[in-house]
């Protein structure tokens, strides 16, 4: 019998395994870098080990300092989680030869299918070499041939981009998973990304619990999964059960998996088997009424799974909540979580709370919200009134475009699932939300609330000016006029048609059309307010000249590492629009920088190795001048 486990991992999944072995009387381990010692997962974990170090390959991708701290704390067993090394046999081996458990499959299975590229030739399928990709190939996909969560991928369309986006791709898998292999394989656009939960037993059970969609992505990265997968023809599901299977039976798989596919026209292609728990688990959970985790430990004790697969009920649907701007190229954010609370109703997993700090080493990833409902069109209605009624407080994160999603016409109705979502549809589902300029009218009068109660007075016999207040938000500025009233109220001039029914530094009612709405409002020093889902920024009324810099000027929009500049760039170069100049990495991610225009390099800063803060000037590209027309 287990009793004390390590979890070989950090932040969301290690909450959620050390809450199943709450429930079960199995006390836990935490692991935990420097950059992580006030993490979550550290404070819920009843024993830690710190990892000397920040960076993943100093720390969690440390097998053998794992190992050490799982035996110097005290622990009989390791659950990898899901990322890091998760699907690393030697890892497995060394955890097993260590005289520990093991939660997972055998390190063979690990072997077998842990790299998509063994996977493939176990199942008949060979990748392209990269040397002799043609034109008529195009477009593939370069992939890591270790791990998964969307890095070290790279779509290549233009045949001159493969060399580099192959090295791109080999430098941030061998950072995200401490392997640098990858691999060539058509692209198929647009297609299902369906999957088949797998748990098996080591007395040769197998349980298919069904399919899961996990269509709508970014960066080859899931953002909203759900199961089962709807709309899928009878004789399709069957045959991705029957594959899943057998799969999991030619490796003599034990424990639990997931086997993936990419669904178009009709035809079901093997991506890849992911030997260990998904980020998307929770659904398959809510659906067939399982605790996973509970049942890999099972498992690994050597427990039998009863014959016949649980039966299925309702739909359930998972939203993937990250600390990052959709509207901005995905650029993940960095900073405090003032305030994170999630309405009743809806099941949590996260690696934060309010007041922790989101740093730059890992995923943006703050938390996964699940709902389950008796049907998929319930789930939906569900899970996007949750997400409204969120209260997020610190970075911009992607929660406005998870209601946007789940309400658009092409997901609601599953009409149109497929991979392609995101690129049909950002622009439309990153607008302004609704609301956005009755919330500016609500932060404005809060202030003036708070200013009112801090220095009294307000109104005069002689009126002055109107105050004016503009706040910068999704989808632009929104002005606010207004002028105290006699009675201690005030009246809005613009925006027009807007009463004020009652006003106080933390909440205002205002009535438009005829209809009253309450607006909860959190105001912070750096300008920053939050009103109900709208996050708002309070612009200054006079420009810091300081603030200025000079056109052509590239600016890190992130925090993050320059891990590569350009081979053989220079100041005094000239570079093209759109030239990758340099690359950063920041939360597990690289990120080109390109130049904005064609013209000159006047300044680099930039060197690999250097450590950049958000806004730190990198580059200035002076652009061509075009010589005025002559009269």
């Amino acid at each position: 019998m287990i009793s004390r486990l390590l979890v070989a991992n950090r932040g969301e999944i290690a909450c959620r395994v050390f809450r199943t072995c709450r429930d079960l009387g199995v006390s836990t381990v935490a692991v935990y870098s420097d950059a992580d010692a006030g993490a979550l997962h550290v404070r819920e974990a009843d024993a830690a080990v710190r990892l000397p170090g920040a960076a993943p390959s100093e720390t969690y991708l440390r097998g053998d300092l794992i190992v050490k701290a799982a035996l110097a704390a005290g622990a009989d067993a390791v659950h990898p989680g899901y990322g890091f090394l998760s699907e690393n046999a030697d890892f497995a081996r060394t955890v097993i030869d260590a005289g520990l458990v093991w939660i997972g499959p055998p390190p063979a299975a690990i072997e077998a299918m842990a790299s998509k590229t063994r996977a493939k030739e176990l199942l008949g399928i060979e990748p392209l070499d990269p040397a002799r990709v043609a034109e008529s190939d195009l477009p593939v996909l370069v992939k890591a041939a270790a791990g998964g969560g969307g890095r070290g991928m790279r779509i290549v369309r233009e045949l001159a981009e493969l060399a580099g986006e192959l090295e791109s791709a080999s430098a941030e898998a061998a950072s995200a998973f401490g392997d640098g292999e990858v691999f060539v394989e058509p692209y198929v656009e647009d297609g299902r990304h369906v999957e088949v939960q797998l748990l098996c037993d080591a007395h040769g059970t197998v349980w298919a619990l069904g399919t899961r969609d996990c269509s709508l992505q970014r960066r080859h990265q899931k953002v909203i999964e759900e199961a089962p997968a709807p709309g899928l023809p009878a004789a399709l599901e069957a045959s991705l059960l029957d594959t899943a299977v057998r799969a999991a039976k030619a490796v003599g798989y034990v424990g639990a998996g997931t086997v993936e596919f990419l669904v178009a026209d009709g035809r079901a292609h093997f991506l890849e088997m992911n030997t260990r728990l998904q980020v998307e688990h929770p659904v398959t959970e809510e659906v067939y009424g399982v605790d996973l985790v509970a049942l890999q430990l099972a498992v690994a004790e050597g427990a039998k799974l009863p014959p016949e697969t649980p039966a299925p009920r309702g739909h359930a649907i998972e939203a993937r909540l990250y600390a990052e701007d959709p509207a901005r190229g995905w650029a993940p954010q960095t900073g405090a979580l003032r305030l994170f609370d999630v309405p009743g109703g809806v099941r949590l997993d996260t690696g934060y709370a309010s007041g922790d700090a989101i740093g730059v080493h890992y995923d943006p990833m703050i938390a996964k919200l699940t709902v389950h409902a008796p049907t998929r069109d319930g789930a939906v209605r569900k899970l996007a009134r949750a997400l409204e009624r969120t209260r997020i407080h610190g970075p911009v994160t992607n929660r406005d475009l998870l209601v946007a999603s789940l309400r658009h016409p092409e997901y609601a109705t599953a009409d149109r699932l497929d991979t392609g979502f995101y690129d049909r549809n950002l622009p439309a589902l990153t607008t302004a939300p609704e609301g956005a300029e009755p919330a500016a009218v609500a932060a404005a009068l809060a202030a003036a609330s708070a200013r009112r109660g801090r220095f009294g007075g307000g109104w005069r016999n002689l009126r002055s000016q109107d105050e004016t207040r503009t706040y910068g938000g999704t989808g632009g500025d929104h002005e606010v006029r207004y002028r105290p009233t006699r009675d201690g109220g005030y009246e809005v001039t613009a925006p027009e048609g807007v009463r004020v029914v009652a006003a106080t530094p933390d909440r205002v009612s205002l009535e438009t059309a005829g209809v009253v709405r309450h607006f909860d409002v959190t105001a912070y020093e750096d300008g920053t307010v939050h009103v109900g889902p709208h996050r708002l920024t309070a612009r200054p009324r006079f420009t810091d000249p300081r603030e200025q810099t000079a056109p052509g000027s590239l600016l890190a929009p992130m925090p993050g590492t320059v891990v590569r500049v350009a081979d053989g760039l220079a100041v005094g170069d000239a570079v093209t629009a759109g030239q990758p100049l340099l690359w950063l990495e920041a939360m597990k991610m690289e990120h080109r920088v390109t130049a904005p225009a064609s013209g000159t390099l006047t300044a680099l800063h930039a060197a690999p190795g250097r450590q950049v803060e958000v806004g730190a000037l990198l580059a200035v590209v002076q652009t061509e001048e075009r010589p005025e027309a002559q009269s």
